[in-house]
């Protein structure tokens, strides 16, 4: 546990715990089933794991509605389950990080109670963004921005006397009122919750929104408020590159300068504990190359990379992906960060096209991703293969679908709980009502299957989970050694690793044969995503949509 920068080359595990595993059969994860399944993740082969919000919450979006950042909501368990789940990780040889939420808090938090109940210009309204209406009679929102989730992104209040009063501010749901770090009572507040957890022995936040926080430019109208915030929305999948692109281009309300001081002064907090405490950013920021200034020395530790999560199965486009990624990071002495999938975007099978053609890329995918200098994050299920789950819309609880009044229907799908067990009931996540439904159709991809390591009827192919297993086992070996590019084609990505090992991908339909570099006695396939894949006289048969890692000997 003493190993400096433990998090620069780290696989870390994202754990949605509501989805994870019940123990308790109310249908909905707990802090004890994560903490029942802390094995399950060692035998994985990850060296940490991040878990989404299980704090006080009303729940109306999925936890990150936050009413008490420092306690344990009672579905999730208690705050002494949570002290438990912390040492137990680390007991394992594992860390552990988890969310924090600084761009909204839920209108359940008793500061939001409290604004409500108190005049215009008060200090408790302060601590949020009330503004004044436009119009004769304030009718009409003081911008018109629109909410990420669908609608307006202001909702008018209520007063004391029954009148129409001030709009707040919600970039996300209604439930969801954006905080004004302006004030110092809302930074103040923070650096109590930073303590808090990091007191307990966490390793570190994974931050929320963490380009929203300051808004410099309240009163400033969008030239297209719907389209913008559907480019920000990583569960929207159809609107053109180009298109998405002109509108990040211009975003008045995320990425402004204020975020980093704010940052600066949550590294100084982190510095002051022992034990490598870290952070990591969630911040879609356009052009990417202004993403690196959060990741500089004196600000935060990692950065998601967001052009993973809407890559195409494409090797001009990984190329350039990696490329830029490995470039800008490089500018500001950073590791790279990579991330398939998580709880807000489709799931890399989906993503990639669906079934067996869908899971074929995926899995050339991650051992691609897994190979890449940096930290990689794994969304659960992920090593299980799992696709997004179709659901009924009257099962669907995702804000999105209800504040587009359905139109989109959300991140539901992604979110479905865990198979465990093919043979048993809800495949052993929990023995009520799942809080969605789970699939008919799991039951190769349940963890009892995919621990096999080679499916039923499927022999010659490692299952999902062995897959996983294996690079991350092997991607120990890769750390700290250089990256190099071998070959940079339309058909073909190719890199060494250190001299000693090579990662080839093919991202066509067709089967493609390369000559190898000739260094040292001789090479071996070591791991490939797929079977099929021949070394003979120096020269290696790569199978359709593959990647293949060689090493030499």
């Amino acid at each position: 546990m003493q190993n400096k920068d433990w998090w620069q080359e780290a696989s870390i595990y994202q754990v949605y715990p509501r989805s994870f595993k019940d123990t308790n059969g109310d249908g909905e994860g707990d802090l004890k089933g994560v903490i029942t399944k802390l094995p399950y993740l060692k035998d994985l082969g990850v060296d940490a794991i991040w878990l989404s919000p299980f704090y006080t919450s009303p729940n109306k979006d999925g936890g990150y509605d936050v009413a008490n950042p420092r306690d344990v909501d009672s579905r999730f368990g208690t705050l002494a389950d949570a002290v438990e789940l912390i040492e137990k990780t680390h007991e394992l040889g594992l860390r552990i990080i988890v969310d924090i939420v600084p761009n909204h808090f839920s209108t359940e938090h008793i500061w939001f109670k409290e604004a409500l109940n108190s005049p215009k210009d008060s200090a408790a309204r302060k601590r949020f963004h009330f503004y004044d209406g436009r119009g004769l009679t304030g009718e009409i929102p003081p911008n018109n921005w629109c909410s990420i989730f669908g609608g307006p992104a202001w909702s008018r209040v209520t007063e004391m006397d029954g009148s129409l009063g001030q709009w707040y501010l919600h970039l996300f749901d209604s439930t969801q009122a954006d905080l004004n770090w302006n004030n110092l009572e809302v930074a103040e507040d923070f650096e109590k919750t930073l303590r808090f957890w990091l007191d307990l022995g966490v390793d570190g936040f994974r931050i929320d929104v963490a380009h929203g926080l300051v808004k410099d430019e309240i009163h400033r109208d969008h030239r297209d408020p719907e389209g913008l915030t559907r480019a920000l929305r990583l569960d929207v999948s159809d609107m053109p590159q180009e298109q998405r692109e002109s509108l990040l281009s211009d975003v008045p309300f995320f990425d402004r300068e204020g975020v980093h001081e704010i940052y600066r002064s949550w590294r100084k907090i982190l510095d002051s504990y022992p034990g490598e405490r870290m952070s990591v950013a969630e911040a879609w920021v356009h052009p990417s190359s202004r993403a690196v200034r959060y990741v500089r020395a004196d600000e935060l530790h990692q950065i998601f990379n967001f052009d993973f999560l809407i890559a195409q199965w494409n090797s001009e486009f990984l190329i350039n992906a990696i490329d830029k990624t490995l470039q800008e990071v490089a500018e500001v002495a950073a590791p790279a960060t990579w991330v398939l999938c998580n709880h807000d975007s489709p799931r890399l099978v989906s993503r990639l096209g669906g079934g067996k053609l869908g899971l074929r890329k995926a899995r050339a995918m991650a051992l691609l991703t897994h190979a890449l200098p940096g930290g990689v994050y794994i969304y659960q299920g992920e090593e299980l293969g799992l696709e997004d789950a179709v659901l009924p819309d009257e099962a669907r609880q995702d804000p999105v679908y209800f504040r587009t009044n359905g139109v989109d229907k959300g991140r539901d799908g992604a979110r479905v709980p865990l198979p465990w067990d093919s043979k048993l009931k809800n495949y052993g996540f929990t023995t009520g009502e799942p809080w969605l439904p789970m699939p008919d159709n799991w039951q190769t991809n349940s963890v009892d299957q995919q621990q096999k390591n080679f499916v039923e009827g499927s022999a010659e192919e490692q299952s999902q989970f062995g897959l996983y297993q294996e690079s991350l086992k092997l991607r120990k070996n890769l750390r700290g050694l250089s990256f190099s590019w071998i070959e940079k084609s339309d058909s073909v990505l190719a890199f060494s690793r250190g001299g000693g090992y090579f990662v080839f991908t093919n991202t066509t339909d067709g089967v493609i044969k390369r000559e190898l570099p000739r260094t040292g006695d001789g090479t071996s396939i070591i791991l490939s995503s797929v079977a099929g894949a021949e070394l003979v006289d120096g020269h290696l048969t790569l199978p359709a949509h593959s990647t293949v890692w060689l090493q030499t000997f």
